[in-house]
This record gives C-alpha cells, structure tokens and sequence, in this order.
C-alpha cells in the first residue's frame, strides 16, 4: 500500500469524503489516506492526526515526501484535540475499535459542531458506534462491509440529520448488524455473522458448565438474544 493505491479498506474510506472537504483523519498512522485524496484533488486541507511519537513521525515523513507539506498538516495529540472548532467539516477516523473511535467522538464533541461528516470504520464493535450515533443526533446515512487479507471491516457514514431516520422494526437488531447492512445481506456480511453465531455458541456451552449465578445467568440471556438475532439476519 502507497498513496497512489490504498489497501482496499482505505480506498473503500476515501470513496464516502466529499470533493472540496477539509479533511481531518484522526490515527492517521502513515498519512497514506489524507495524501491520497489531496493527491486526487478531492480534499483541500487535512489534517493527519496521530497520539504516537512513532506514527506521528511516520505521517510528517510521508508528508514531507509527497510534498504536500501545505495542504496537509501533521499534528500529534490525542483524538480530535488536533483540530479547532471550525477547522474541518470531514473526519475519517479509520482502523481502530469502535469503543475507542466513540471515545474519541465523545471527548471530542465541541469540535464536531461545525462537521458535517463523519466517516468511521472500526475493526471490531460497530454496533456501539451506531449507539453513540443515535444518541448524539447523528444519522447514520450508508453503511458498507468488506473483506480483506482474511479480516472483514465495517465503514459507517453519517451526517448531521434524524438520527432515527434509518431504524425502524427492532432496533436492537439493527444496531448490533447495521441497518443498511441489514437489507444487503451480502457475502460478506454472512461470512462475519456464521463466525459471530459460531463464536456465542461456543461461548454459551462454556457458560452452561460454569457456576450458575446471577452474572451466569445474565450473561447467558445475553447470548442467547444475539444467537436468535443472528439466525433471523442470516435465515
């Protein structure tokens, strides 16, 4: 992967920024993303975002390789601190699990009055993502899920708007799958949640032998509402 060609997963992230947007992409690692679609002449101004001393010296080398030292600014700190209120109106925050991408969202909310899109692709827990969303009036407006070198990612997109716009029916459902995902119900979609269903079986026999105490208990109803969700998204 370069600047000229992304990894799929990337590419698939730069497809929802749009032409003109001042970019800021938050764990930005090597700047391979902001490079790429300033390159292309979709993106203005970015800023690439890093906490790391390591990936923050990664991102500012790259930068200064593609010469484009004056449209893209490489900032190290924590999350959204690296942007001014005002500064941005896209942010792509890319390759980290959902609890810390709603983290980063969350301690970073006054800098996200004047975005107007937020395009977010977790590794793992999506779904409180969605929640974080839904309760923060954001409306999830596209979703996408693909899979790459074995792993499956999820990308959500979403813009000031109804946050509840796209639920309707059970919405626990449509939380923990996705509801745009949901009316798909691609390939790869079914590949994640066959392993996901496998996963919990796995994990409910271990808790039919374990002690059997309110905790037990709890845990198992858990499970079993995902398994039975599961199987309705997959039939």
């Amino acid at each position: 992967m370069n600047t000229e060609k992304l990894s799929k997963r990337l590419a698939a992230v730069a497809e929802f920024i749009p032409a003109g947007s001042r970019l800021a992409d938050i764990g930005s690692d090597h700047a391979y993303l902001p490079c790429h679609v300033v390159r292309k002449g979709g993106v203005t101004f970015a800023v690439a975002g890093e906490v790391a001393e390591g990936p923050y010296q990664s991102a500012l080398k790259q930068v200064r390789l593609e010469g484009l030292s004056d449209s893209i600014d490489v900032r190290k700190g924590d999350g959204l601190e690296v942007v001014q209120k005002g500064e941005v109106n896209c942010i792509t925050i890319a390759g980290m699990g959902g609890a810390l991408i709603t983290s980063i969202l969350e301690k970073g909310k006054d800098k996200l009055v004047q975005v107007k899109k937020l395009i977010l692709q977790p590794n793992i827990g999506a779904s409180s993502i969605r929640k974080w969303l839904l309760e923060n009036d954001w409306e999830l407006v596209s979703e996408k899920i693909l899979k790459e070198d074995g792993k499956i990612y999820e990308i959500l997109v979403a813009v000031n708007g109804v946050p509840e716009a796209p639920y309707s029916g059970n919405k626990d459902m449509q939380l923990l799958f996705g509801p745009y995902l949901l009316k798909e119900r691609n390939q790869v979609f079914r590949e994640k949640w066959e392993l996901e269903k496998i996963n919990w079986e796995r994990i409910l026999t271990q808790l039919e032998s374990a002690e059997q105490n309110e905790g037990t208990l709890s845990k198992k109803e858990e499970i079993l509402t995902k398994i039975k969700m599961a199987e309705e998204a997959l039939a």
